[in-house]
């Protein structure tokens, strides 16, 4: 009841208004056409002294556009409490054409007044001029209310209810990653930052193929990082797009560093353009539950479906035979043979000559129990089974270029020692991704020990495409290195890849524990995931009854999702959503954004094309300028081989003669 007196009492207003205004034009043409009407016998003392006195004391009527422009403002006051349309068929460019005929024939008829026409016909001809354009801009006002106030029904993507501000302050600090954006808000773009102030507390970049992800987030964040002085660990899928950019950043960047960087690479398709490195070095493994963390990222690499299954028999077999062949060769001559390579040729020997060697040592003889039960008791197919769930996989990875390359000891995986820092860049192959992730992987378990430890150089490790290789920790690796100053950066398609490729538990891990996050387009569940953590907001909603006679709006608020799923899985190339977070000293009030990362592709085309090619790192040309790669590679190849045979038969031969003395002995 009492909305409907506060209409009825709005409507009395602005009639009144209108009236007012409809007044002024009535003055108007009393005033300026005054002689015509005299002439018509029209004349009304008291008006003219009123008229005069405004004119004495306010000028109202010293130009003819004076009481014009008071009609047009009471005329618009008057349609600000428009009702309803009673047709939709009403557009911006009907008001328009209406407004600029009413404005011509209401302001621009001045003229028709010194037409050399009879008095009367000139009289006329305004009021015919004015009348009409004042009803053109009547009609004009009447509709345009009417649209302005019906807006969201044009907004039919609802765009202006879920844009939002967004921080547009750069905020740095000695290890923020900051990206400028441009964000839409209150109809017009507006320029925007993302400050990645703690980037301590991991970073994922989701988006489909071609979103941008690594050109408008990752590149950025390498480039950033480097220029931080941060150490780095760069695993590039495609090799050598990222570490071509690392690699041209340092060369840059050197004097940020207190101790300039070494650049290393791991690259198993071009040995001269790889160091050498061997993830398994003796000098590392301190307990033989280092060796079972090699062996189990091995193995996981090479069966991504055993990753579901861990704990199985025939999933632990296999790695725990694994972990003891290469605790062994750390334990033997003090670990010269120690590496992988060593590790898969002793495995391929005879299980009749493996088995008594390894029990030979009491390290080992309880770990690998169940196999000998298995052998001393007869079950030799369930012994078969075991070892060649570890022979069958392990085999794929015999190559000779891997072999050169997991042998050496260029450098050591202490990318953030302080006194050697480095900047380390493991490559893949789309062509051979299933070989090579599982060396790869153990570069990356091997790291994830040695740089998550305190006092330590600030480092980043930045992991392109993460389904395609298995890295074990990584979860713990999120969880706890914060305080130890390692940033982690994941760039990955869709959660459906990590799910498939780490297990929900796993994944569920990496994706509860980020605290930053870039999403480019995705689509399913993860854009409902995304959405549902981005929140909900007070939204309008309009609803429109229209009838014979009138039409009636509606509109009323309610919660509902500030990004939802349907925007993120049509997202446009380099635009993303997301969220960042703060520290206690640098608060930002709006986390979550929805902008267009502004990457200025003229100046990136630029450096990309003075960019250097990674130089050729280890040189296979002898004295007289010729290129023994293959040969040299190949000798390698045939001394590792060679090796594990001579430590075979040694061992052999030692155990032979201990049970000769122990015969001797009793006797």
């Amino acid at each position: 009841m009492q909305n409907e007196d506060d209409l009825r009492g709005l409507a009395k207003v602005m009639e009144f208004m209108r009236a007012i205004s409809i007044l002024f034009v009535v003055i108007n043409i009393y005033w300026f056409c005054y002689q015509s009407i005299r002439e018509m016998g029209i004349n009304i003392g008291v008006v003219d002294k009123i008229l005069l006195n405004f004119q004495n004391t306010a000028g109202l009527f010293s130009h003819i556009l004076w009481t014009k422009l008071f009609a047009i403002v009471f005329l618009a006051l008057s349609c600000l409490g428009t009702k309803g349309v009673k047709e939709e068929r009403v557009t911006w460019n009907k008001i328009h054409l209406f407004l600029f005929f009413g404005f011509i024939l209401f302001f621009l008829n001045w003229w028709i007044l010194v037409l050399p026409l009879p008095l009367v016909a000139n009289t006329a001809l305004y009021i015919f001029t004015m009348t009409i354009g004042y009803i053109l801009l009547l009609m004009a006002g009447l509709w345009m209310s009417r649209l302005l106030k019906n807006n969201l029904m044009d907004d039919v993507f609802n765009i202006e209810n879920e844009s939002f501000m967004q921080e547009t302050r750069l905020m740095e600090n000695e290890y923020s990653i900051n990206l400028p954006t441009r964000f839409y808000y209150m109809k017009k773009w507006n320029k925007g930052w993302i400050n990645v102030v703690n980037p301590f507390r991991a970073t994922i970049v989701l988006g489909t193929p071609g979103s941008g992800k690594s050109y408008a987030v990752v590149n950025n964040y390498i480039k950033q990082q480097i220029a931080k002085g941060f150490a780095l660990y760069l695993y590039d899928y495609k090799f050598d797009d990222l570490s071509t950019i690392a690699y041209n950043e340092l060369l840059k960047n050197k004097n940020k560093y207190k101790v300039t960087p070494q650049f290393y690479v791991i690259n198993f398709d071009n040995p001269a353009k790889s160091h050498r490195c061997n993830p398994i070095a003796p000098e590392f493994m301190t307990d033989i539950s280092d060796a079972y963390e090699s062996a189990y990222t091995i193995m996981l690499n090479l069966n991504k479906s055993w990753i579901q299954k861990q704990g199985d028999f025939f999933v632990e077999s296999p790695i725990i035979l694994l972990a003891a062949i290469i605790w062994y060769l750390k334990i033997y001559q003090d670990g010269k043979y120690c590496t992988f390579p060593h590790a898969i040729e002793f495995l391929n020997k005879r299980y009749e000559d493996i088995f008594p060697i390894l029990t030979s040592y009491p390290q080992l003889e309880n770990y690998l129990s169940p196999f000998m039960d298995a052998w001393q008791g007869g079950a030799q197919d369930q012994l078969q089974g075991q070892i060649a769930s570890a022979k069958i996989p392990l085999s794929r990875m015999i190559s000779p270029q891997l072999y050169w390359v997991m042998t050496g000891n260029d450098f050591t995986l202490d990318i953030n020692n302080p006194k050697e820092p480095k900047i380390l860049c493991v490559g893949n192959n789309p062509d051979r991704q299933n070989i090579y992730s599982a060396a790869l992987g153990l570069y990356n378990s091997r790291i994830v020990k040695l740089i998550n430890k305190k006092g330590m150089l600030k480092s980043s490790v930045i992991i392109d495409e993460l389904p395609t290789i298995y890295f074990r920790g990584l979860d713990n690796l999120i969880a706890t290195a914060r305080s130890n100053k390692v940033a982690v950066c994941l760039g990955f398609q869709d959660y459906s890849q990590l799910n498939r490729d780490y297990g929900d538990k796993e994944s569920k891990v990496v994706q509860n524990t980020v605290g930053n996050i870039f999403s480019g387009q995705v689509v399913g569940e993860s854009a409902k995931t995304l959405s549902d953590r981005f929140g909900k907001v007070l939204q309008k909603r309009q609803s429109m009854t229209i009838n014979r006679q009138d039409k009636s709006t509606s509109i009323s608020t309610q919660m509902d999702s500030l990004i939802p799923p349907s925007k993120i899985s049509n997202l446009t190339q380099g635009m993303f959503v997301g969220a960042v977070s703060d520290n206690f000293d640098e608060r930002i009030e709006q986390k979550i954004f929805h902008a267009e990362i502004m990457i200025d592709n003229a100046k990136v085309a630029a450096e990309t094309k003075a960019y250097k090619k990674i130089p050729i790192l280890t040189n296979f040309v002898d004295e007289n300028g010729i290129d023994r790669i293959d040969q040299t590679i190949q000798q390698n190849y045939s001394q590792i081989k060679e090796d594990v045979k001579q430590i075979v038969l040694e061992e052999l031969d030692k155990i032979k003669k201990d049970e000769n003395l122990k015969h001797l002995i009793k006797d």
